[in-house]
């Protein structure tokens, strides 16, 4: 029977092959619901929604015959009679030893926006390349990581872009308004209308009306306030899930019925490292579970727990901008440069003398001796991290460096 794969995005498709990698003799079957060939999704908010990419260019380049593993595509996943061990599909049911949940997560929507664009998938992108390429007037509903990703390339394209979020700031939510209130300015630079504090109650063919009684006319309205774990297929299937619907892992990404595992954006595991349970929606943590189930699988589960250091980045309004490990409320934050200068600047978050996480905007050089320090737990001097001149890995005890 050997394993079957559900789910063809990053997640999954690095799962078949790190099986293989790994050295895992089995048969391999990789099931996807869309009907393109496996493809990767952070170029569909980049390069193919700005036109720069066609959407071949990001077909993942696997040879998948070369690696025995059988790719289905257009197939979906309806249920999981785990008992039987039966994978059922809309192609039928597929028997598995073991089974890997990688169906990732669906674009949140919003009551009455059927009208309304999302961008998760290729169709999506490629719908709103269209939309771009009219110039039309966009309303981007959410200043999250897609609203801004979207938001850039709609003004590159010409298009009159309002921006509306019922948050205080960007990124409302995820990071504190202190930090990112420096990315509030990068909208008006780019031309875009920032609209904070004020939710939308309606969508209609000409726009958006707000709770505050105005209204915002538009040609398109772009939806981007989240995404949620794809798992309503699991219903009855007697695997735990969160509150958001994601799978409650273990330390191995190990679901709560035998012999299925799930990773990527559908799971939520414990991080001893954060001493909290994750749940990341990010490309590199769809890698890095990918490598702890093909590990934990071939070694017999003799193997690692997966509690990698989170990385995510995002391109958008000419910065490039990362963030590496998980802070908490009550961390200190510190930060490095200033949000106007033409250097980029940084911000670390302290947990007594411990880096817990670090966010760049072009300082490429502090996220990665940032993320050196959150994996090592490397005491810190304070001083020494609010000092930009001084390199992050230096900042160590009590003598300034300046080293690279």
């Amino acid at each position: 029977m050997g394993i079957v794969v559900v789910g063809a995005g990053a997640a999954g498709v690095q799962s078949a092959v790190a099986l293989r990698e790994r050295g895992y003799a089995g048969r391999v079957t990789l099931v996807g619901g869309e009907p393109h060939r496996p493809y990767d999704r952070p170029p569909l908010s980049k390069a193919v929604l700005r036109g720069l990419g066609r959407p071949q260019d990001v077909v993942f380049d696997v040879d998948f015959a070369g690696l025995d593993i059988d790719v289905r595509t257009g197939v979906t996943a309806l249920a999981l009679r785990a008992q039987e061990r039966q994978l059922v599909t809309s192609a039928g049911e597929l028997p598995y030893e073991r089974l890997v949940i990688a169906t990732g997560a669906d674009a949140v929507r919003l009551p009455g926006d059927e009208g309304a664009y999302v961008l998760r998938t290729l169709d999506d992108a490629e719908r709103l390349r269209e939309v771009l390429e009219a110039r039309r007037d966009v309303v981007v509903i959410g200043a999250g990581w897609i609203g801004a990703e979207f938001a850039t390339a709609a003004r590159e394209a010409g298009c009159r872009v309002t921006v509306i979020e019922a948050g205080a700031g960007p990124l409302a939510g995820v990071l504190p308004g202190a930090v990112t209130a420096p990315m509030a300015d990068w909208y008006a630079e780019a031309g875009a209308e920032l609209r904070t504090g004020v939710r939308v109650t309606g969508i209609g063919r000409g726009g958006v009306s707000l709770a505050d009684g105005g209204s915002v006319r538009a040609d398109a309205v772009v939806v981007g306030v989240g995404a949620r774990p794809a798992t309503g297929w699991l219903a009855g299937s007697g695997i735990a899930l969160g509150a958001r619907g994601e799978v409650l892992a273990d330390e191995w990404l190990r679901a709560s019925v035998p012999g299925v595992y799930a990773v990527g954006d559908c799971v939520s595991f414990p991080s001893g490292r954060s001493g909290r349970r994750l749940a990341v929606h990010h490309w590199d943590n769809a890698l890095q579970c990918a490598k702890t189930v093909a590990a934990h699988v071939v070694a017999g589960g003799r193997s690692a727990p997966h509690d990698p250091v989170p990385y995510f980045w995002s391109e958008q309004f000419g910065r490039f901008v990362q963030y590496a490990g998980q802070h908490g409320a009550g961390d200190t934050v510190v930060r490095r440069g200033v949000p106007d200068g033409d250097g980029g600047w940084s911000v670390c978050w302290l947990r007594g003398d411990r880096v817990t996480a670090v966010l760049t905007v072009d300082r490429p050089r502090d996220l990665a001796q940032g993320k050196r320090l959150i994996t090592t737990a490397t005491p810190v001097d304070p001083v020494l991290v609010a000092d930009a001149a001084v390199a992050l890995k230096a900042a160590v005890g009590t003598a300034v460096g300046t080293g690279s």
